[in-house]
């Protein structure tokens, strides 16, 4: 039995943000971002519970509204609702839409073969069909192929889905609440997504030890009886429906002044957001905070709340950066444009505007300043051979002399647009932006015959293949007729996400406080790169005695952005352990997801030493032929610096089959040839 979503404590902010879009599904759904186990699953199952329920047209596998039939359902035509008897409404459903599906089960399928061969449109109803006038919930959005997040918010901004294979074409009515949930350490949206999400809240679990007691003890009381602790809480559920109806009837009276208008615009232009979207979401947002709380009219309080829910994911920040909101300068932007402030003349905010209270029910906390670069960086990305930057106590090779004690941690030089490095070959891993790869989207490369339903039609090869049978099976017309053994499925060719592997040296050996800023700087850039191309990423550090695993794989790169900013130096430097760590996290995540293929990265001078003094350049190599023996595509990034150049970093990059770039080398436009590939053994 669902959890009452009237039971649910505190998320204050979620439950206003799910309440706002049920009064209003032209809001654009909510985004829910928090940490695990902090109840973000369960209160959105349980709004479905409270939702209005809705007639629909006997029969229609479309949920079409008698009142107001899709006048292109595919079921239809329907009859007039004059000649229909009456039917009971049922239950808004919520509809969860799994990681793993796949296109046609999202907005449905077209039999093409019985398209092509018999001339019938038959059309299987995807998810969006099912979650027509109710929720549609994906859980760990963030992890859903971005095409299908594509194809889920432009059925929600327009209201209609389209399914489109090979000249035939069937759409439906979709309009519904779309919820997601993410946990932000297992990777982010991208920002056009994200900016696609009408409301967005964090949430995090009560620090108040009474909270936390009070949730404990209301889910053990459902645990133990969920049809008593159900019923105990129907009344609040009952008239919290009530109060949705209510405000879904006074929505379209609600009027938005040019005055609350202009606060809006004014709060938007504050903010620097991009485009017009946050405009129109956060006026919708604003009109239906009025209706839930029975207003006429959108005031002051309408248009801060609806900013604090559709403003924080879309200002302008670093990508490395959490969604925030300044509530100070919410506060100056509401000031400024109150209209008592100040005649059309005025050029700027009155002396007598004071500061107003901020809202008491919470609200997204300023975020933390950035971390920039450290002073006096002046050379991170030029020429080397720059004085205090060649490594001292490294003569040869290897080295045995003592360790350079360790340092504080030293901040990042600016990142830069990195170049693509690739792993070889096509792989089928999931979508994103680095490796060509078989995929579901992509442009065609040719065809096979289907073993299964076809999905992709390759029309040219399926007409050459029915070409010759046509006077054999009688064919007269200008028709073509075709066979179920003509039918080719096109193959396509798309990019594939990789994991990326770092494998970073920390050492003494690493030279200067600026040599160091500026290889974070280096690494900081390809955690970019890798965030944009939909990577899942690892970090290995190695210094002082031995190696250390500092983010396994995850989705997160903003976690690996800031175990590299915080990660110190100094100390010898064990190249054969972070190689021999470096092989254990690969083994371990081929078992894992066998089909994403890695590509590592190590970044080092290719110096070596062992965790007690002793020289280790033959271990170093070894572990380095093990790697390479394991499949993995490697890319060696040269952090030597100084007038003399041994040249360790390149020989490092022979024994693992790796191609060998200097750290100057991975700006995008550092070189006339772009780096495409890197070589495996």
């Amino acid at each position: 039995m669902t959890y009452p979503f009237s039971a649910v404590v505190g998320m204050d902010d979620m439950r206003l943000a799910l309440l706002l879009n049920a009064v209003s599904p032209a809001v654009g759904g909510v985004l829910v971002r928090g940490e695990k186990g902090t109840a973000k699953s369960t209160t959105v199952r349980a709004l479905a519970a409270v939702l209005p329920p809705v007639a629909v047209v006997p029969g229609c596998r479309f949920a079409c509204d008698p009142a107001a039939p899709d006048p292109g359902c595919p079921d239809g035509p329907h009859e007039p609702a004059a000649a229909r008897p009456a039917h009971p409404a049922r239950p808004a459903r919520l509809v969860e839409l799994p990681v793993g599906a796949s296109e046609d089960r999202v907005v449905g399928s077209l039999d093409l073969e019985r398209a092509l061969t018999e001339g019938v449109k038959a059309f299987e109803p995807g998810l969006l069909a099912a979650a027509h006038r109710g929720v549609l919930y994906v859980d760990e959005v963030n992890l859903l192929h971005d095409h299908l997040v594509d194809l889920l918010l432009d059925a929600a901004a327009m209201g209609t889905a389209y399914v489109e294979r090979e000249g035939v074409s069937v759409r439906h009515a979709a309009r519904f609440l779309l919820v997601g949930t993410m946990n932000p350490e297992e990777g982010e949206l991208r920002p056009q997504l994200l900016d696609r999400f009408g409301l967005t809240v964090e949430v995090a679990a009560p620090r108040d030890p009474a909270e936390r007691a009070e949730v404990v003890r209301r889910r053990f009381a459902s645990d133990a009886d969920p049809a008593g602790f159900a019923a105990a809480w129907s009344g609040e559920e009952t008239a919290l429906a009530e109060r949705i109806a209510a405000a879904r009837a006074r929505l379209p009276h609600v009027v938005l002044s040019d005055a609350a208008l202009q606060q809006v615009t004014a709060v938007c232009a504050a903010f620097d957001v991009d485009g017009l979207r946050a405009d129109l979401v956060t006026a919708r947002a604003a009109i239906a905070h009025a209706a839930w709380c029975g207003r006429d009219e959108v005031t002051e309080d309408d248009v801060r709340v609806a900013a604090r829910l559709a403003l924080p994911h879309r200002r302008r920040r670093n990508p490395f950066d959490a969604p925030g909101l300044d509530e100070d300068t919410l506060d100056q932007a509401l000031s400024d444009s109150r209209p008592d402030d100040g005649g059309p003349d005025d050029d700027g905010p009155q002396n007598d505007g004071p500061q107003s209270d901020g809202p008491e029910d919470g609200g997204s906390p300023p975020p933390p300043p950035p971390s920039g670069p450290p002073e006096g960086q002046d050379g991170h990305s030029g020429p080397e051979g720059g004085p205090a930057t060649a490594p001292r106590g490294e003569g040869g090779g290897s080295t045995s002399a003592a360790p350079a004690p360790e340092r504080a941690a030293v901040a990042p030089s600016d990142p830069f647009r990195a170049r693509r490095l690739e792993v070889p070959g096509i792989g089928a891993g999931a979508s994103g932006r680095r490796s060509r790869a078989r995929s579901e989207r992509g442009r065609v490369v040719g065809s096979t015959r289907p073993a299964g339903t076809v999905t992709k039609l390759h029309l040219a090869d399926t007409v050459l293949a029915a070409a010759p049978h046509q006077k054999a099976r009688g064919r007269t017309g200008p028709g073509l007729r075709i066979a179920r053994e003509d039918l080719r499925q096109a193959t396509l060719e798309g990019r594939e996400g990789n994991l990326v592997l770092f494998v970073v040296d920390a050492s003494g050996s690493m030279g200067s406080r600026a040599r160091m800023g500026a290889v974070k700087g280096a690494v900081l850039s390809l955690l970019l790169d890798a965030y944009q191309r939909r990577d899942k990423v690892g970090m290995v550090t190695f210094r002082g005695s031995g190696a250390e695993v500092a983010l396994p794989p995850t989705w997160s790169v903003e976690a690996a952005a800031a175990r590299l900013t915080e990660l110190p130096t100094g100390g010898r430097t064990p190249l054969a352990a972070g190689l021999l760590a470096a092989h254990d996290v690969l083994r371990v995540e081929r078992i894992r997801d066998p089909q994403r293929r890695p590509l590592l990265v190590v970044v080092t001078d290719g110096r070596a030493t062992g965790a007690r003094g002793g020289a280790s350049l033959a271990e170093a190599h070894a572990a380095a032929a093990l790697v390479a023996a394991s499949g993995a595509a490697s890319v060696v990034v040269d952090c030597e610096s100084g007038p003399v150049r041994l040249g360790l970093a390149a020989t490092l990059g022979a024994h693992l089959g790796a191609q060998t770039l200097r750290l100057e080398q991975l700006a995008a436009d550092a070189l006339a040839a772009t780096v495409r590939t890197a070589r495996a053994a």
